[in-house]
């Protein structure tokens, strides 16, 4: 019963400001997710993730670790899936990225935060980084067909996870007055992503949940499964160990539908794969949680 409580207090204010945001939507009132999605991506969560890192005081030698081990685990979610993807005669375009990347920053850095503290959002931060560094190379061009080395550079999240880690390494403090302020712009961008999590999904169609929900269950318990291995292998402590399945485990990301429009894949069978995949981790990630705990 206490770890059940447990759970539900970790998992229903990630839900609730996601509900918030479906509600606010299916109430008719405006909400301009271009606008919101920018002011997350290039200032807020590059302020929080700056900070995390400069502040963190978790061991180096477990952060290595923790490092290592998401970059094996995303290496095997990418073969697996783009070896079921030409197996099964699936476009690529449209479902090889979909099937890779989760939604580690919406949902996972909330999750990590309120099941494990600050610590384990700054382990969280570190996987979150990894795979967007993947997603704006390798994810883009799986959908565009073309590099985007140069759009990694104009990345704001990626410069504030280099100036982050280069603090961490030497040891850098910004001055308090600096410091202050780019907490409080941080600090916007958890609430601020799950409100416009549950925006998305309420304006997504849901064509094709059948075949959606299939495959993300499929990309449920492989990655689960590859996330748990990789973390048993390489001995991570309980907090990293617990924060790498949760962000490996993420449903769908609303950018993949993001992306897959801009590049003109098949946006309406991403947008089903979001819904369904993030109706099924409502159920999915509190047992999940529960067995990491």
């Amino acid at each position: 019963m206490n770890l059940t409580v447990t759970v539900l207090e970790i998992v229903a204010p990630v839900f609730l400001l996601a509900g918030i945001g479906f509600a606010w939507v299916r109430v008719g009132l405006e909400y301009r997710i271009q606008f919101v999605t920018r002011l997350a991506m290039t200032l807020s969560l590059p302020c929080l993730i700056f900070v995390s890192l400069m502040q963190t005081r978790i061991d180096p030698a477990a952060l290595t670790a923790l490092s290592l081990a998401s970059v094996v685990a995303y290496a095997a979610v990418t073969i697996l899936f783009l070896l079921f993807v030409r197996l099964g005669r699936l476009e690529t375009r449209t479902y090889a990225a979909p099937l890779i990347f989760g939604n580690t920053g919406n949902l996972g850095l909330p999750l990590a935060l309120f099941a494990f503290g600050d610590a384990g959002l700054s382990y969280a931060i570190i996987v979150f980084a990894i795979m967007a560094l993947w997603s704006y190379t390798f994810g883009i061009w799986l959908v565009a067909g073309s590099g985007a080395f140069g759009k990694v550079l104009r990345e704001p999240l990626v410069w504030g996870t280099v100036l982050g880690a280069l603090f961490l390494w030497q040891g850098w403090q910004t001055p308090v007055f600096l410091t202050n302020t780019l907490t409080l712009v941080g600090q916007m961008a958890i609430p601020m992503m799950l409100i416009t999590l549950g925006v998305a999904v309420a304006r997504l169609s849901g064509r094709g949940l059948m075949r959606a929900a299939v495959l993300s269950t499929l990309k449920l318990a492989a990655c689960t499964g590859i996330a748990w291995t990789v973390g048993r292998y390489f001995e991570l402590d309980p907090v990293a160990f617990g924060v790498l399945v949760l962000q490996v485990a993420t449903p769908v990301a609303v950018t993949s539908y993001l992306i897959a429009e801009k590049y003109g894949a098949d946006a309406q069978a991403v947008a089903g794969l979001v819904v369904a995949s993030t109706l099924i981790s409502v159920g999915a990630l509190p047992l999940i949680l529960a067995a990491v705990l």
